[in-house]
């Protein structure tokens, strides 16, 4: 979920839903959209109609891992990294949460074109 604060007011303006864990956000600002990336998969485009109204637009599926984004402020591609993991190595005392390690050879970088 996306939380909209007033900074100055230091007051929630509105939430809106967003894909599942939600790992980073980037703001176009000329086309005033927020892109969400999520730990799901997805790519979430959100409108800002204005200072107090934000509508989702679109959900768009990208790569399970691509949960970082950016955009380009000059042809407003969103870009993310992403690759494939393989088997989480079994927890230990020391290592109660393995991570697991990227599969050699599948970093990429997706390039998202938004809709026109």
């Amino acid at each position: 979920m996306m939380v909209v604060i007033d900074i100055d007011k230091w007051k929630v303006v509105k939430t809106v839903p967003t894909g599942d864990r939600t790992d980073a956000v980037a703001f176009d600002t000329e086309k005033k959209i927020v892109y969400s990336s999520n730990g799901d998969g997805t790519l979430t485009a959100i409108k800002q109609e204005s200072a107090d109204k934000y509508t989702v637009i679109e959900n768009v599926a990208t790569q399970k891992s691509a949960r970082t984004c950016i955009v380009n402020s000059k042809t407003h591609h969103i870009y993310l990294p992403a690759a494939e993991f393989g088997q989480a190595p079994e927890a230990t005392k020391e290592n109660p949460h393995p991570r697991p390690s990227i599969k050699p050879g599948t970093f990429v970088i997706l390039d998202v074109v938004p809709a026109e």
